[in-house]
């Protein structure tokens, strides 16, 4: 078992990350794991990501406050406790509109997980 406690939570850093504080729970420096790891991002009143493709799965769960996401056709706007996926290479751009601040939990799989199985 792997504990991470949140005032034991290391900060990441991603890049295009605008007015946003990104810790993580588990995987990569937060301790090991298998085949996800867990973020969980503060997006300040306007805070936000560029509109980026990544080629892993993407899940997001709004913890407290809006967020809203955009792929690049479509937007909407996730309120607590709603949830969203993002499919490997679709583009997402995240940003807090409101004049709250927003936390949202991200799941994604380890890189080279599942690549295996695809095959």
């Amino acid at each position: 078992m792997n504990v991470t406690r949140i005032e034991n939570a290391p900060a990441y850093f991603p890049p295009e990350h605008n007015d946003m504080r990104c810790l993580r729970l588990q995987g990569h420096e937060a301790g090991p794991v298998e085949t996800l790891w867990m973020g969980m991002s503060h997006i300040l009143p306007g805070g936000h990501t560029s509109l980026d493709v990544s080629p892993l799965e993407k899940l997001y769960f709004v913890l407290e406050g809006e967020v809203a996401v955009f792929n690049g056709s479509e937007e909407v706007v996730l309120r607590q406790w709603d949830s969203c996926r993002v499919a490997p290479g679709e583009g997402r751009r995240l940003r807090n509109k409101t004049n709250r601040p927003a936390t949202i939990l991200l799941s994604m799989p380890m890189p080279g997980v599942g690549k295996a199985a695809a095959t």
